[in-house]
């Protein structure tokens, strides 16, 4: 019997996720000759830049067949400035394999990753890389996983000669009654029936203990540790026994015909307009030339694009003609399409699993001209299908805003346009992305009349007010809905939230309630066009009434020092602004916690190698905003 798995395949920079991903391709025979990073030639980072600098920038998708069953790997990009194309990845996936480097351990953003998928639940199986390189460790890196990443894990191989290149791994078998006792004492932590039986006696049989790892993998309790090295091959095979062992494959779909998934990546060629979306299939099926209907989270209006598929590619197999529940197929003819659409009826709400982008900038054609300011525009809006995080958004003077997560990703965006589309730019300093909240409740009404007419046009009141911290923006009425025609009231609610993602001050507004108090049009002359010209004059009008605050995101951060810098090093974040909320440890080293704007972030992390002997290693994450120092309620 087929079955398809589909593998994430994630991990801290350099820590060789995509040499991995090379090597399970490799010895599975799907290439011929393993490409290298360094040498640019791998087979999932196929951009130009990608391989230039040597680090996964877009998620990729590539099969290989272990037995009767397809796995589907995903190999997704490490740096923490691309951290949002794992989390459109995390909604597809079956389970995940997190690589880490046997000599630099837990690094940060591995840290960030198994949170997020300890969070989720997915079986996750941990390959330990580079177990032939100095300084690899054992023993050791097992206790800092344990301590850092997960507390139930359970090494699947031993190593001897480690830290040479005649490193070499060896499977650790259950019908050792030592490794037996060790592995299924780990699982009785998360499982009271095995624990009995430990209890009770007897130890439980290989098959059992086995049966109960699975179990335990499976709904993310426990996770397979697996030691080796991507560039000699040494211990990939037993991960690839594990993963089809240990995660269960893709289901058949929840028994519902109708054709239900996701798209988690698009891809489009310099200089084409023809985009290639790659969607993961929860149940029913899809065929060429079948019409689709696409919604996009977060459109209050429901009404989706539609596209005919003009072409479709099942993932690792290429003459099938249908796609599948549970496997992926790279797919043309919807012009439209984003990341992030959604193919049929989803019940659970969308989660974010990685905050939104917390800085931004403005992005400036050098060629003078509205000519060419129109041509990075209309680059930034076609890099904005790939990732729509970053929200490209034109602005006076012929400027495009953009929303980033970090440096590195501003120096992506600048090679991709001049690479891809011709476009050279030039960026402004990033500054984090300031918000306003209305402080109290004020309304506003407006009257358009037309000289020759009798009665306004247009009539629009609103009231707003402040709402939940998180909930956004929220439209109602006070009207009768009938008082005004269908267009009208859709035209003053796309207003509404589309002044309000700029704001009146060039700042977003949320967390608020916009009530519509007081409507009127002028039949037949009035139109949908006179309500938007309306509304953002009354809502401007309605905020400076109510007042306004202005809020300043901040990063959680946690940091591991050496125990002599403490006090350098905390009267470092005193300075920037952070917030100490608890530190543990002493002797060998400290671990600290606490919050820290998120402009101080960067001039921080710069100095911190300074401070501790590059000893510091430093992991935050967004964690909500405050409001900014000295910016009390304006009315």
């Amino acid at each position: 019997m087929h079955h398809t798995i589909n593998i994430g395949v994630l991990a801290h920079v350099d820590a060789g996720k995509t040499s991995l991903t090379e090597r399970l391709l490799f010895d599975a025979g799907v290439i011929d000759r393993l490409g290298s990073v360094d040498a640019g030639d791998t087979q999932t980072d196929t951009g130009a830049i990608e391989r230039e600098r040597g680090i996964t920038v877009r998620s990729a998708v590539a099969s290989f067949r272990a037995g009767n069953t397809q796995v589907n790997l995903i190999d997704t990009p490490g740096h923490s400035d691309f951290i949002a194309e794992v989390e459109r990845a995390l909604g597809v996936l079956d389970g995940a394999v997190l690589v880490l480097s046997a000599v630099e351990g837990a690094q940060a953003a591995a840290r960030v990753l198994m949170k997020a998928l300890r969070r989720l639940r997915l079986p996750v199986l941990l390959f330990v890389n580079k177990i032939d390189r100095a300084g690899a460790r054992h023993a050791e890196l097992l206790t800092d996983i344990r301590r850092l990443l997960a507390p139930h894990i359970v090494p699947m191989t031993d190593v001897r000669d480690l830290g040479t290149r005649a490193a070499r791994t060896r499977p650790r078998s259950l019908d050792d009654v030592g490794v037996r006792t060790e592995v299924a004492e780990v699982l009785a932590e998360t499982d009271d029936a095995l624990l009995a039986r430990l209890v009770d006696g007897p130890l439980p049989s290989p098959a059992e203990v086995r049966a109960a790892l699975a179990a335990g993998t499976a709904e993310g309790r426990v996770h397979p540790v697996y030691f080796g090295s991507a560039l000699s091959g040494e211990g990939v095979a037993a991960l690839v026994e594990g993963v089809v062992r240990y995660v269960p494959p893709s289901r058949a779909g929840d028994g519902g015909t109708e054709p239900r998934g996701t798209v988690f990546a698009v891809e489009r060629a310099a200089g084409s307009a023809t985009k290639t979306a790659y969607l993961r299939l929860f149940s029913g099926e899809l065929t060429v030339r079948q019409h689709l209907t696409l919604h996009r989270p977060g459109d209050r209006h429901g009404a989706g694009h539609s596209g005919q598929i003009t072409a479709l590619e099942v993932v690792g197999r290429a003459r099938a003609r249908t796609l599948a529940a549970g496997e992926i197929a790279r797919i043309k003819g919807l012009p439209e399409v984003r990341v992030g659409d959604r193919l049929g009826e989803f019940h659970d709400d969308e989660q974010r699993h990685f905050a939104a982008p917390t800085l931004h900038t403005l992005v400036h054609a050098r060629e003078p001209g509205p000519a060419a300011a129109a041509r990075l525009h209309t680059a930034l809006l076609a890099l904005a299908d790939q990732d729509p995080l970053i929200t490209a958004r034109a602005m006076p003077g012929g400027a495009t805003s953009v929303l980033l997560y970090g440096e590195v990703q501003k120096q992506i965006i600048a090679a991709t346009l001049a690479q891809d589309y011709g476009i050279e730019a030039d960026f402004e300093p990033s500054r984090p992305v300031l918000v306003e909240r209305p402080a109290g409740v004020g309304e506003a009404c407006h009257e358009m009349a037309r000289r020759g007419h009798t009665g306004p046009w247009a009539t629009v009141g609103l009231r707003v007010e402040p709402a939940a911290t998180g909930s956004g923006v929220g439209f109602g009425y006070e009207t009768e809905l009938g008082a005004l025609p269908r267009a009208f009231h859709t035209a003053i609610e796309q207003t509404v939230h589309d002044t309000l993602r700029q704001g009146p001050r060039g700042r977003a507004v949320t967390d608020c309630r916009v009530t519509l108090i007081r409507s009127g049009f002028n039949a037949p002359v009035s139109t949908a066009a006179d309500f938007r010209g309306v509304t953002p004059g009354v809502l401007w009008q309605a905020l400076e009434r109510a007042g306004w605050r202005v809020y300043e995101p901040y990063h959680a951060f946690e940091l591991e020092i050496p125990s002599d810098v403490l006090a350098p090093v905390t009267a470092r974040l005193a300075a920037v602004g952070a917030d100490l909320a608890e530190s543990a440890g002493g002797g060998a080293g400290w671990l600290l916690t606490g919050e820290i704007p998120v402009r101080s972030v960067h001039a921080f992390e710069h100095a911190l190698p300074g401070l501790s002997r590059g000893e510091g290693v430093w992991l935050s994450r967004p964690s909500g905003d405050r409001p900014l120092p000295g910016s009390a309620t304006v009315r």
